[in-house]
């Protein structure tokens, strides 16, 4: 009994360890939409730390001239996450997403704070139409040696918007406010 019992492991454990094994194996869109999660919670959360009367905030001691207030610096993260879901799903961006700027309108906190999450909920749609059949293929309206494949606009998202999470700490932290990824 115990030889049938090690033949019956030798035989079917490569077989459920590769079942197990592949099932634990993210999808191209899962593993770029870990990302996106990841960021969408620091970027909301330092949004939401920053009260609504410091959203006009922007440096000016030292060489901060033209430099983007806090709720500007949302706006354009939150448009070229926009921008780079349209990509991905070869749609032109409207003019405000294109230019980085965001919807003149969209000026309160509530509303900036609805338009980066909108952003970031769009990316999620974006990233969960990449598979690994179209994820390097190249996009017609985006030539070399410009980035042109989905993949590189979900990157180019994340890196995009984990740059300007840093600024957006660096002003909470002016402010005399710990990011909220901080306080753990």
């Amino acid at each position: 009994m115990k030889i049938v019992s090690r033949i019956l492991f030798c035989l079917f454990f490569p077989v459920v360890s590769h079942v197990a094994l592949a099932q634990t194996k993210p999808t191209i869109s899962q593993a770029l939409d870990f990302w996106i999660a990841n960021c969408e919670k620091e970027v909301v959360s330092a949004g939401d730390a920053m009260p609504e009367e410091k959203y006009s905030f922007a440096p000016t001691v030292g060489e901060f001239t033209g430099t983007r207030t806090f709720a500007q610096q949302l706006k354009h993260l939150a448009a070229n996450n926009y921008r780079m879901a349209a990509y991905v799903f070869s749609q032109m961006p409207t003019p405000d997403q294109e230019s980085e700027t965001g919807p003149e309108a969209v000026r309160s906190k509530a509303q900036i704070m609805d338009y980066v999450k909108g952003s970031f909920a769009a990316l999620h749609r974006a990233v969960a139409a990449i598979n690994e059949q179209n994820m390097l293929e190249p996009m017609p309206s985006h030539q070399p040696p410009r980035q042109n494949t989905r993949v590189q606009f979900a990157v180019d998202a994340v890196a995009h918007s984990y740059d300007h999470y840093g600024q957006m700490v660096e002003y909470l932290r002016m402010n005399g406010i710990v990011p909220p990824a901080s306080r753990h």
